[in-house]
């Protein structure tokens, strides 16, 4: 599968799995949203894109319904 990259802000709240079960929040502010699977996308954020998470698609599509993940591109 090949990736699909957009231009993406963050808005809102959203919510990700980090280490040990804890949870973090992506900031607001700039992104990448790249989908790497079927059922995977990878934001990618902070100023050298040092930072990203792996999110389901449908957690994705909900924050972008809620207004919390804007689409640029």
């Amino acid at each position: 599968m090949t990736a699909t990259t957009h231009s993406a802000r963050i808005t809102g709240p959203l919510p990700y799995a980090k280490a040990a079960g804890a949870t973090g929040r992506i900031p607001l502010g700039p992104c990448l949203v790249e989908q790497i699977s079927g059922s995977l996308v990878d934001i990618i954020w902070g100023a050298n894109g040092q930072n990203c998470a792996a999110l389901p698609v449908e957690e994705v599509q909900a924050a972008a319904k809620r207004g919390h993940l804007v689409l640029l591109d």
